[in-house]
């Protein structure tokens, strides 16, 4: 549960390896429609979307296949772990998404879950083009040149 500096969201979850597999065209944020004993099982921070979509169905946007564990206490009330949870935006927006992931061949991806200020579960939505092999060597080489170049600078003064 990391804090950016300068931003009071807390952070539960952040699927890191969607920058290196994805082209990120915009990012989006939405509302997540939570059950009372996933909202606790979050503060836990222990959730995972590495594996997890959004999906359009139906004029709505659902979040398939984020982990949220179950929390302990609270018996037979628990949620399942695994189920779609809807997204809460706007009419348009979904609108402009699903048209985006029918028609361009986009792919809705979470970026990151967290809490605002206020305590409000959010999720942070890219809208994505999925990177070729190649695409994906060029942005390991400019990570590296990145790095070694910060070394260098360092290392002279």
């Amino acid at each position: 549960m990391a804090k950016k500096k300068g931003d009071d969201r807390k952070i539960v979850a952040d699927n890191r390896k969607a920058r290196y597999a994805y082209a990120i065209e915009s990012t989006l944020e939405a509302g997540l429609a939570l059950t009372g004993s996933e909202v606790k099982s979050l503060r836990s921070g222990k959730a995972n979307i590495g594996e997890s979509y959004a999906q359009a169905k139906g004029g709505e946007i659902f979040l398939v296949n984020a982990y949220i564990p179950e929390y302990t206490m609270a018996n037979r009330f628990n949620h399942e772990p695994r189920r779609a949870r809807k997204l809460l935006v706007h009419k348009g927006e979904a609108k402009k998404l699903s048209i985006a992931v029918q028609r361009e061949g986009m792919t809705l991806v979470p970026l990151r879950l967290y809490f605002t200020p206020k305590g409000v579960a959010k999720c942070e939505l890219g809208v994505a083009r999925g990177k070729k092999l190649h695409d994906k060597r060029e942005t390991e080489k400019q990570r590296d040149w990145s790095r070694q170049k910060s070394r260098l600078m360092r290392e002279k003064g």
